[in-house]
């Protein structure tokens, strides 16, 4: 497999964790809404807040991937 190839098959990898991420966001933060209606501020309301830092961060990250791979692929 060619070196373009490769840069390929992980972009697409890429584009498809990004998605899962951000289905996986839209289900928390319907959670949360839900969970902030009924005025229920327990640890898992908190622990359900961390989790969607921590989701958002991992976007941020998939997203600074894609770039720096989208840039590799103009170079070659």
């Amino acid at each position: 497999m060619g070196k373009l190839d490769e840069v390929k098959e992980i972009l697409n990898t890429l584009r498809v964790a990004m998605s899962i991420a951000f289905g996986i966001l839209v289900l928390i933060l319907g959670r949360l809404v839900s969970m902030y209606g009924d005025k229920q501020f327990d640890m898992i309301f908190w622990l359900t807040f961390i989790g969607m830092i921590i989701n958002v961060i991992a976007i941020i990250l998939i997203v600074r991937k894609l770039s720096s791979k989208t840039k590799e692929i103009r170079d070659l």
